[in-house]
């Protein structure tokens, strides 16, 4: 069963989604200020984007749509393709030590 978020009807729908890549990082979580509300009055009405830079980083930041730009598709192809590459060569190591060691216990 996939997780279901409702939103009211009379908030606007958000620009972006939860684990969506940007320009200033990973989108990890949303929330939004409502109209009339006093948040909403000191800070603007609307929705809330909390993003990680990096993933080997604690370092987050909230920050409002117009400050978040999508990454280009190009963009998000090399950045794909590069976490392939990682993890390709993750997998290449462990799979040498799993030759390893299963040798050494056929031997053992």
């Amino acid at each position: 069963m996939k997780p279901t978020i409702s939103i009211p009807q009379h908030w606007g729908y958000p620009r972006f989604a939860l684990d969506q890549r940007t320009e200033k990082g990973t989108i990890l979580g949303l929330y939004y200020y409502p109209s009339g509300t006093e948040l909403a009055n000191k800070f603007d009405e609307g929705w809330r984007y909390v993003l990680m830079s990096n993933k080997n980083s604690d370092e987050i930041s909230y920050l409002q749509e117009n400050q978040i730009q999508p990454l280009s598709p190009q963009e998000l192809f090399t950045q794909i393709t590069a976490e392939i590459d990682f993890y390709q060569q993750q997998i290449n190591i462990l799979n040498r030590q799993l030759t390893v060691l299963t040798k050494g216990v056929n031997n053992g």
